[in-house]
């Protein structure tokens, strides 16, 4: 068999792997996923008449879901950052490094399936919204395909970034510790209020950070809002999250062990 062969082979084992591990132990993937959908509905009923300016619960729905959406993603992928760090302090990992696999296929098995449990957490998530009245009735199929590709991309670029931590943290509590800032990003962002509603000096802060641009752009695709520049902000910060996950995580996975 070729390389290539292999490596594919490999990363489709090491994929089914972490599939049924998520599918043997859920109760980590629900916790976290609870999280968006408590602040749907806490958001929504309790605060949205008042959080709309006037405009209605209804309108709050439709400005809310796209960020609660990508906090989706960020909520899942700390899952991720534990599964990496408990194979590492498990010895699993040190096991695959004696057999004849394909070394990447282990990181690229967390990721893949990281995703697919992202892309699963975030359809459940947009089904709620849609069954307390969330509605996107003018996207068009190019705009729903494309939003489609900004969630993959996405839970690609914060998953690599949540299996480095995994692997630089001592045990699943530290990584679960450090992979916190993934979901309290999208809490200091464009998510639950506008930017122009936050006061001056944190308006900075809020729309310089990878969340805002990227819940502009999936509210613009769903909605028909303005997009602007928030639609290449979005996949650049994308794009510079995954390249920089993936070599921290290959090089702290390749270095030899301590």
């Amino acid at each position: 068999m070729s390389t290539l062969s292999l490596a594919a082979r490999d990363s489709a084992t090491m994929l089914r792997r972490n599939l049924l591990h998520a599918r043997r132990y859920p109760s980590l993937t629900l916790n976290l996923l609870l999280t968006p959908i408590m602040l749907l509905l806490l958001f929504v009923y309790i605060f949205g008449n008042a959080m709309s300016g006037g405009a209605g619960r209804s309108a709050y729905i439709a400005y809310i879901v796209p960020g609660l959406l990508l906090m989706t993603i960020g909520s899942t992928t700390i899952g991720t950052a534990v599964s990496v760090s408990n194979d590492m302090t498990e010895g699993i990992i040190a096991r695959f490094r004696t057999m004849a696999i394909h070394r990447p296929s282990v990181l690229v098995g967390h990721v893949v399936g990281s995703v697919i449990q992202s892309v699963m957490s975030v359809v459940l998530v947009g089904a709620v919204g849609v069954a307390i009245g969330f509605r996107s009735t003018d996207a068009t199929v190019l705009e729903w395909l494309a939003a489609f590709g900004l969630i993959v991309l996405f839970a690609l670029a914060l998953t690599w970034i949540a299996v480095g931590m995994g692997l630089v943290s001592p045990n699943a509590e530290a990584a679960s510790n450090n992979a916190m800032p993934l979901i309290l990003l999208p809490l200091l962002s464009s998510a639950f209020v506008p930017l122009d509603s936050m006061p001056g000096w944190f308006q900075p802060i809020a729309e310089y950070q990878p969340f805002t641009p990227a819940i502009e752009t999936l509210r613009g695709l769903l909605l028909g809002t303005e997009i602007g520049h928030n639609g290449w902000l979005a996949v650049a910060w994308c794009l510079g999250l995954a390249v920089l996950g993936y070599f921290w995580s290959t090089s702290k996975f390749d270095a030899d062990p301590k």
